[in-house]
């Protein structure tokens, strides 16, 4: 318990330190509007836990959310199972999607996408 504490504690003053964003938040309009209507970079992966495509994808997410870089990027989490309106007003045929805006503007999208230099080149038009 007290090795988890001291991880916890140290994760946390790393991402303090470096000025990382937060995991994916859970996907909800009302957020999603509101970095839109902010003119944020946004990012969005249509995520399903039984696809190895999806886990191959989440280092390499997860990589570019703790980048200093994409500090003002906002990243969100659409679970393809159970969030079937937001899937289909996203577009997303498929899981393993990543969608990228500028504000309201959709600026890159893909699907299937497991390579490291294409996601980061994806995400990368957010900013």
């Amino acid at each position: 318990m007290i090795s988890r504490l001291s991880l916890f504690a140290t994760f946390a003053l790393l991402t303090s330190v470096t000025g990382a964003i937060a995991a994916e938040k859970p996907f909800s309009q009302e957020a999603f509007a509101a970095a839109q209507g902010a003119g944020k970079g946004i990012v969005v992966h249509v995520y399903a836990p039984w696809c190895p495509t999806c886990r191959a994808q989440e280092p390499i997410l997860h990589k570019l959310e703790a980048d200093p870089k994409f500090s003002g990027v906002e990243s969100f989490r659409v679970d393809f199972d159970s969030q079937k309106d937001a899937v289909k007003s996203l577009k997303a045929r498929n899981q393993s999607t990543i969608i990228v805006f500028k504000g309201a503007q959709e600026v890159g999208r893909s699907a299937g996408e497991t390579s490291e230099k294409a996601i980061t080149e994806l995400v990368g038009k957010a900013l």
